[in-house]
């Protein structure tokens, strides 16, 4: 190296393109720094931080909901049953459509608008992963650019992960989360028409459904189901040209509505035009919301419906803990592979394999 490092001054000494020496490269840590571990927080701290409304903690506790790791979970739960306490005081709204109804711009404008009349708004919004990589996108604070700079909001998106029923028992306990930490209203967003709603609907007070209109046959793709949910149905992107034909569309989810036996709960649902854009029919939609509630807490049905959700959740996280426990056991874990390749070669039928394998795994 030295040899050619002289012969290259000599070879350029007479001329303009020799090169200077270089400096002498820093270290890429600076050797005064001094990493300071930050002490782990207790269940108590982050109950403290939740109660003073510090989002940061708000954050970090909700992601140890979401952890698949025994410890974050065992600390998550001592976490959620000290804010219990201070949870239930919110007004628990699931809000869902169509992919390209506008749910996020539709959000972020009633968001504004309840925020703007003294509320704590929560926005939990579940987005859906790819199937293939399990990725996900987590676009939502990204729309909604206005809402995430407000002070009084907090928008929390989660990925599905394939596990809708998963992510709703881990949305149940944000909820619990936010509630403690003041959010007086909490939005949950679901992916879309689909299985979620189902399990989203058991954890809120009033499901309200989103429509556009000008997309062809407007109760086409709208399952039976949904509609039977829907407490309230908003058509959005009525502004423009497309204001007669949302208004079209209300009349005839109107009269489909009509169609269906009275819900439980006695309430006939209502159907708003609404234009995120524009502003319009947002006042009136918030007001049918307060309706509603009014109507469903004189009426009983509001505690009634709040306590057949927790005993439906206890039932559903035994059911997970169960399912769990038995694939994780390790006495059924090495049987698993073997027991498929049985069944694929119609050695054992699948009703006698998962026999034999619940067997196996009862009698540990």
């Amino acid at each position: 190296m030295e040899h050619y490092e002289e012969h290259h001054r000599e070879t350029f000494k007479e001329s303009a393109l020799e090169v200077a020496a270089g400096i002498e490269r820093p270290p890429v840590v600076n050797p005064r720094y001094k990493r300071i571990k930050r002490r782990a927080m207790s269940a108590e701290d982050y109950v403290s931080g939740i109660r003073a409304g510090n989002i940061t903690v708000l954050s970090q506790a909700i992601t140890l909901t979401e952890s698949l790791l025994a410890e974050h979970h065992a600390l998550a739960q001592q976490i959620i049953e000290r804010c219990l306490p201070y949870a239930g005081r919110s007004v628990r709204i699931g809000i869902t459509g169509v992919p390209g109804a506008g749910k996020s711009t539709f959000i972020e404008a009633v968001g504004t608008k309840v925020t703007g009349l003294g509320h704590k708004l929560a926005v939990l919004a579940i987005d859906p992963s790819s199937e293939r990589t399990k990725g996900s996108v987590l676009g939502d604070k990204t729309r909604m650019e206005t809402l995430v700079h407000n002070p009084a909001a907090f928008i929390r998106p989660s990925p599905s992960a394939g596990s809708l029923g998963g992510v709703a028992r881990k949305t149940r306990e944000s909820v619990i989360l936010c509630e403690a930490a003041g959010f007086d209203v909490v939005f949950i967003e679901t992916v879309g028409v689909g299985q979620s709603e189902t399990a989203v609907h058991s954890m809120v007070d009033l499901f309200l459904l989103i429509q556009i209109s000008g997309a062809g046959d407007e109760l086409q793709g709208i399952k039976r189901g949904i509609m039977e949910m829907a407490d309230m149905v908003a058509i959005n992107k009525a502004d423009g040209d497309n204001v007669p034909r949302a208004e079209l569309t209300r009349r005839q989810f109107l009269n489909a509505l009509s169609l269906f036996p009275m819900p439980e709960s006695g309430w006939k649902p209502r159907v708003y035009t609404t234009s995120s854009t524009e502003n319009r029919g947002l006042t009136e939609l918030w007001g049918g919301i307060e309706d509603y509630l009014k109507f469903t807490k004189a009426n009983g049905y509001f505690d009634r419906n709040r306590s057949r959700q927790a005993k439906y959740w206890m039932y559903e996280t035994i059911d997970s803990e169960l399912r769990d426990n038995f694939y994780k056991s390790p006495q059924i874990g090495p049987l698993l592979a073997e027991y498929e390749k049985r069944v694929l070669e119609d050695k054992i039928s699948s009703f006698a394999a998962a026999r034999e394998l619940l067997d196996r795994y009862y009698s540990e």
